[in-house]
């Protein structure tokens, strides 16, 4: 099972930045104008090593490698002179209300998916060059993957909740509060290592990152081969206690273009679903199927709101952790065999999906309800995964925070 460890963390010397204004989303969200405000906002801000722009003269790898030495040089950068674990908490507000997102920052030793750490959804197929060229020219993981574990002996986050002041603090693009801890009493370590010895961690957000980091590890054991343990056999991660509660899993709904009708496909197959009208929109559709429970599926077309209840079999071609997922029902039997030919694209902003069908960009929007932390774990830990973008781990986690450099191990 897991294996994590403290380490020396890279951090901003808050005496010379302001925090909010060098931290930056992770890089999978950041859009090209997001990107161009982030650049304005700091000359120190992390977007310019995590997600930079090529020179005319260098690529962007080299310019992140060179930020990185000459921030550390300047003391813009600096590392812990001895191992840490990192308290990391997020005060935020969704839907009018307020919690708390606490987890710590470590180094987990990397196995292959499966044996110890447990992917849970499938992955679309996009270059991972970038993030494997840019830990090269770094040695360094520049960003924290998002990971989950269940403990209901709550050490750790009994440690979390007695921390004092935090080392920095910065507000994020939404207004949620990040703040950074340093915990290095050498009690406290053990009590954290001992804590995770045997249980499984659940990635929640960052799947290609880890997947990146197994290549990086196998290409520089071959180059370097030792009997020792050096850094890259581990990865950057924040990992929270499922039994806190602290973050949400947010659906991620289905915007449909087809040349298909789609209200008159759906009520040809009246052996499978029921099809059933609303006077409701937005949030309203929402909270009327998290209510119903599985196998509600929200259905807003042009012509007004509806909930789709599935009353067929389960996909008996699938596993059974797998069958009564609502996403799998979408996916399997409406979207894939409905309207096999379909562009699909991603949103978890309800509104924005209906300004969308009401302005003819999309044909139909179909909401689904938050997945279940249970069912992650369930799918993982039977060494299955769910459909692309069955979840949306939230709040996001500002890349900058700490940074874990492999370069004392060459």
């Amino acid at each position: 099972m897991a294996i994590i460890k403290p380490f020396k963390g890279i951090l901003y010397n808050p005496e010379k930045v302001s925090a909010s204004d060098v931290m930056c989303p992770p890089y999978d969200i950041i859009s090209e104008d997001l990107r161009e405000h982030l650049y304005e906002k700091s000359p120190y801000n992390i977007v310019r090593i995590d997600f930079g722009k090529n020179s005319s003269e260098l690529d962007k790898y080299t310019i992140a490698k060179n930020y990185l030495n000459e921030w550390l040089h300047r003391g813009i950068l600096v590392q812990d002179d001895r191992p840490c674990f990192y308290g990391y908490e997020v005060e935020y507000s969704y839907m009018n209300k307020s919690k708390i997102l606490r987890g710590i920052v470590c180094l987990v030793k990397l196995e292959e998916l499966g044996k110890g750490v447990y992917p849970h959804e499938q992955t679309y197929s996009k270059p991972k060059a970038d993030r494997l060229n840019l830990m090269k020219s770094c040695m360094a993981n520049t960003s924290l993957i998002f990971s989950i574990y269940r403990s209901r002996e709550r050490k750790t986050t009994e440690i979390l909740k007695k921390l004092g002041n935090p080392y920095i603090e910065a507000q994020d693009l939404n207004g949620h509060v990040h703040r950074l801890y340093k915990i290095d009493k050498k009690n406290d370590i053990e009590e954290i290592i001992d804590e995770f010895k045997g249980r499984p961690i659940f990635i929640a957000d960052g799947h290609h990152r880890y997947e990146v980091a197994l290549e990086f590890k196998s290409e520089m054991n071959r180059l370097f081969p030792s009997e020792r343990d050096p850094s890259w056999n581990y990865v950057l991660m924040f990992l929270s206690n499922i039994e806190e509660d602290g973050y949400l899993i947010l659906p991620t709904h289905r915007l449909v273009s087809t040349t298909v009708p789609v209200k008159e496909q759906l009520e040809k197959n009246k052996h499978l679903f029921d099809l059933i009208e609303k006077d409701s929109s937005d949030e309203d559709l929402l909270n009327l199927i998290e209510k119903l429970g599985t196998r509600n599926i929200g259905v807003y077309l042009n012509t007004g709101a509806f909930i789709l209840r599935y009353k067929g079999p389960a996909p008996e071609h699938l596993p059974p952790e797998l069958r009564e997922l609502d996403v799998t029902i979408l996916e399997e039997v409406i979207l894939k065999k409905m309207f096999p030919a379909k562009e699909v694209c991603y949103d978890i902003d309800i509104k924005r999906g209906i300004t969308m069908i009401k302005e003819g960009k999309c044909d139909a929007l179909f909401i689904l309800r938050g997945t279940k932390v249970e069912d992650i774990e369930k799918v993982a830990l039977a060494g299955l995964r769910m459909p692309p973008k069955s979840t949306y781990f939230y709040p996001k986690l500002l890349t900058g925070m700490v940074i874990n450099s492999f370069k004392e191990h060459l």
